[in-house]
């Protein structure tokens, strides 16, 4: 689909200089503001303002661009053109070669010239010298242009400021969720706490109950049993158990 649709204004600060035939005498130019936009889907206005004394302008038709493409020998679709100009216009060596008129040292008219890049084809858009009313109205159009891109800027750093804050919201929520590092430590902390009164508390329940069962503690609790373990043998058992009375036997034999 041809036409301009969606086309952004587009600023730059296009070198100025004379044409070659010009007189060396010529003064030199103040620095220059260009403007280029597309007041509806079929034309393109094109100001290049000093502020001062040069304005220059030109309305460009669809028809227009599509012989300049001839002329200049760029194929492709529309589109590739277009962006192929744009891309051209927006580039560091842009210039606007004014011309004077043969009977004065003013400026008559002048042309736009931009390059993509070196060995590109060339962009060429020629422009008439504004006056009165006309200087007014490019100008206008120029800062209104101005004041529309910057308040278009404006809205999206606030868009990527409400979204950098909701990320921040999100990833907060997220850490509160899984818990930050310095709380799981905490918890691992407070675990091992807990984890160690309770293998303490456990080691003295096993130490009191072997006290309970040690030898010590079951003579304390059981006196008979005791009594009965450190109780003497009779004599005439610990006798035989010796063998004393085997002597006695073999002296009653031979008596």
């Amino acid at each position: 689909m041809m036409g301009f649709e969606g086309f952004q204004h587009i600023y730059g600060e296009p070198k100025a200089e004379w044409t070659k035939n010009s007189d060396s005498s010529s003064p030199p130019f103040r620095r220059f503001l260009m403007h280029i936009f597309a007041p509806d889907y079929n034309h393109i206005k094109v100001h290049v303002t000093d502020f001062r004394s040069n304005t220059f302008g030109a309305v460009k038709t669809i028809m227009q661009l599509e012989d300049m493409r001839d002329i200049i020998g760029i194929g492709g679709s529309w589109s590739e053109f277009v962006e192929y100009m744009i891309a051209s216009l927006k580039s560091e060596d842009v210039k606007l070669v004014v011309e004077k008129h043969s009977s004065s040292d003013g400026p008559a008219c002048a042309n736009l010239v931009a390059q993509k890049s070196k060995g590109m084809p060339l962009i060429s858009i020629s422009l008439t010298k504004l006056v009165d009313s006309a200087v007014n109205d490019a100008i206008e159009d120029m800062s209104f242009g101005l004041f529309e891109s910057l308040k278009s800027m404006q809205n999206l750093i606030l868009q990527e400021r409400d979204s950098c804050s909701q990320l921040t919201k999100l990833r907060s929520v997220e850490k509160d969720s899984r818990g930050t590092p310095q709380n799981q430590s905490e918890k691992r902390q407070r675990f091992e706490k807990v984890n160690s009164s309770i293998e303490s508390g456990a080691l003295s329940r096993l130490s009191s109950n072997g006290l309970q069962d040690s030898p010590d503690k079951q003579s304390t609790r059981d006196p008979v049993s005791n009594k009965v373990k450190t109780r003497g043998v009779p004599a005439y058992r610990r006798a035989k158990a010796r063998g004393a009375i085997l002597q006695d036997i073999e002296e009653d034999e031979d008596n």
